[in-house]
């Protein structure tokens, strides 16, 4: 099971979350980032449906998958201040 780590930083005049390098959008404040940011987590780890996917490889090959609807990870909060 992976493992995703929200961090509430300072981001572009503001406050924001990020999770492997990716920023949300900004926040006015710390505690509307960190509010966002514990929505987010709860929200990755509610499960969904189990569905056929297609996607394309680098190489230009398409491939189809079963993505469980279970497999979600674990979450987590990571208050910067």
């Amino acid at each position: 099971m992976s493992h995703v780590i929200y961090k509430v930083v300072q981001h572009d005049g503001g406050w924001a979350y990020t999770v492997n390098g990716v920023f949300s959008e900004p926040f006015p404040t710390h505690a509307a980032a960190l509010a966002a940011a514990r929505r987010a987590a709860n929200e990755q780890r509610v499960p969904g449906r189990t569905e056929a996917i297609q996607y394309e490889t680098s190489d230009g090959k398409w491939l189809t998958e079963t993505a469980s609807g279970n497999d979600r990870p674990e979450t987590e909060v990571e208050d910067g201040r």
